[in-house]
């Protein structure tokens, strides 16, 4: 187990596709100061196309080094819950993304929320300066592996176990804010605890991150989607509903469909059209869409985790039947958002933001002010094929 050569090669996989940021060049060299091996557990996860297998550093380092390196844009897996993965140590490449986004300076007072095995307050710290970081972390086990990890690295982090939606730690402000879990609204106790004009990235709704900026006099904050990628949600969130098949015939059940209509529109972007599904997922945050393909092509299922169910089944003309059921229309919001999404210019993710104040949050496109915008839901699925 040749660490030194896996975070070679990761830094030049890195430096062949240009992730290290050019505006924050520190991050590399924070990257190389503190290695992800160094706050990893001894105990990965991977999974073996029917669960979740522990791979120990020390009966099998190799498989360690392998879950922890694959690449730049793979989580490692260091807590299973439930047979769910329940914490990871992010993707290198998300992970200098959103610092990258945070805009992080020498001297920022900076919280860390969700610290899970301490990596990024470490690189957080490394920047911003002794003394400088706090991290909160729901799990006290999870906490204390952080401040071990953290004090063994020589770096002065405060590491507290708290629930980061109802308050922030000790007093004063922040000048930045950093989250590594999703969450669908955020909570008003992190734009109270960063001063005006501070930062704050987090996650958004596992789709991506976004990057906030809090106005003058902190009754609001706003900011465009930064990067995508898929994060594990808040814990103290109600679970989302089931993904894949399963959970849509648990919505559906045995019950017929209570309309039926042709649709003269081919399925075929929503498996694989990105923009699509992004834009879906910000109209209609509620549906799961799911796809499948036979001889007729693209078939989709779509369900709200509750009771409202859509089946659009290929024909081979290039259209499709659109069955209905649950009372509310959701294939037709499906529809419609995607019409729109059409009308819009078919806007990639990053042409989109958000906007919280302390009454509402609500995401846009194009301009907070003047664009077209949608309510944040309290709570949301997450979309899957």
């Amino acid at each position: 187990m040749d660490l030194a050569k896996r975070r070679a090669v990761m830094d030049e996989a890195m430096t062949a596709r240009g992730d290290w940021p050019e505006r924050s060049p520190w991050l590399r060299e924070a990257v190389a100061a503190l290695p992800r091996d160094g706050f990893a557990p001894d105990r990965l996860w991977r999974w073996d196309g029917h669960a979740y297998a522990a791979v120990d550093r020390h009966a099998d380092p190799d498989g360690w080094a392998d879950e922890l390196y694959a690449s730049q844009d793979a989580a490692a897996v260091t807590q299973v819950s439930g047979g769910l993965p329940s914490s990871s140590l992010s993707a290198q490449g998300v992970v200098v993304d959103m610092l990258d986004s945070l805009q992080l300076e020498s001297g920022h007072r900076v919280w860390d929320i969700g610290g899970g095995q301490g990596w990024n307050a470490a690189l957080a710290a490394w920047r911003a300066g002794p003394g400088r970081v706090v991290s909160t972390e729901i799990d006290p086990d999870l906490a204390a592996f952080a401040r071990e990890r953290l004090a063994a690295a020589g770096l002065d982090v405060e590491t507290l176990t708290a629930d980061a939606t109802t308050a922030a730690p000790g007093g004063g402000r922040f000048d930045r804010v950093i989250a590594t879990y999703a969450v669908e609204r955020v909570p008003w106790a992190w734009i109270e605890a960063t001063g005006p004009g501070g930062r704050i990235v987090y996650p958004w709704g596992r789709l991506g991150h976004v990057a906030l900026t809090v106005a003058a006099g902190g009754r609001h904050a706003s900011g465009h989607v930064q990067g995508l990628a898929q994060f594990m949600a808040d814990r103290t969130a109600p679970a989302p509903p089931a993904a894949g098949p399963t959970g849509y015939r648990a919505v559906r059940g045995e019950r017929p469909a209570e309309t039926e209509r042709s649709v003269d529109r081919d399925l075929a972007p929503l498996e694989s059209d990105w923009d699509l599904r992004f834009a879906l997922r910000v109209a209609v945050p509620d549906a799961v869409v799911l796809t499948g393909r036979d001889e007729d092509g693209v078939s989709a299922w779509v369900h709200d985790g509750a009771a409202a169910w859509a089946m659009f089944s290929a024909d081979a003309a290039g259209g499709s039947v659109l069955f209905q059921g649950g009372g509310r229309r959701i294939g037709d919001e499906v529809l419609q958002a995607w019409k729109q999404w059409e009308e819009h210019g078919r806007p990639d993710p990053y042409e989109y933001g958000i906007t919280v104040t302390p009454e509402r949050q609500f995401a846009w496109l194009a301009d907070p002010d003047d664009g077209p915008r949608w309510p944040l839901h309290e709570a949301a699925a997450a979309t899957s094929r």
